[in-house]
């Protein structure tokens, strides 16, 4: 059965290495990792990779619209939600910890209110990856469209690494050993 690993974020320049675009860092990151060289693809308003049985999805429809793409690319590959992980930046999160979740709310995420209303169930899997500090001046809105400090950088660069391998968690041995794992905080 396929599954399928979204990583939410925004298209272009502007945006590259932003809080916002963690989820599309993540993928990146397991493409390099498991070196998947395949070309991706544009479809449904998203960049597809496969690799054996795992598509790494980031849609390109802004993170506002992300539920969209997400849902054509359950849709076109008959993908159930369950077999999908959405990854995503969250305010509500300190920086550095990782959250993964069966089911629940979006908050305050739109990217997320987004995919949970065009998949039509709170019922999908997903990775919240804290992006807050305690020193954050900045509006929510300006705070995520900002780049890392070089400081947050040496503590969300080993967060990103344990996505990947909380990807290979999920794929392999499903979600709830995934959350086992990785829902500790140390």
């Amino acid at each position: 059965m396929t599954k399928a690993v979204f990583g939410l974020g925004n298209p272009g320049l502007p945006y590259a290495l932003s809080r916002h675009n963690i989820g599309f860092q993540v993928i990146d990151l397991y493409r390099e990792v498991h070196r998947t060289r395949r070309k991706g693809r544009i479809e449904s308003s998203a960049l597809v990779y496969s690799r054996d049985g795992l598509l790494l999805v980031k849609p390109m429809t802004y993170m506002n619209e992300s539920g969209r793409a997400v849902r054509a690319v359950l849709d076109a590959h008959r993908i159930p939600p369950s077999d999908a992980l959405i990854v995503y930046d969250d305010l509500d999160l300190e920086l550095g910890r990782i959250r993964m979740l069966a089911s629940g709310g979006a908050g305050s995420h739109k990217g997320m209110q987004s995919v949970l209303r065009a998949v039509g169930t709170e019922d999908i899997p997903r990775m919240r990856l804290g992006i807050e500090t305690d020193d954050r001046d900045a509006p929510g809105r300006d705070f995520v469209l900002d780049r890392f400090t070089p400081a947050e950088w040496e503590r969300i660069l080993p967060v990103i690494r344990d996505a990947v391998d909380a990807i290979d968690v999920f794929v392999a041995h499903g979600l709830d050993a995934a959350m086992t794992w990785f829902n500790r905080w140390e």
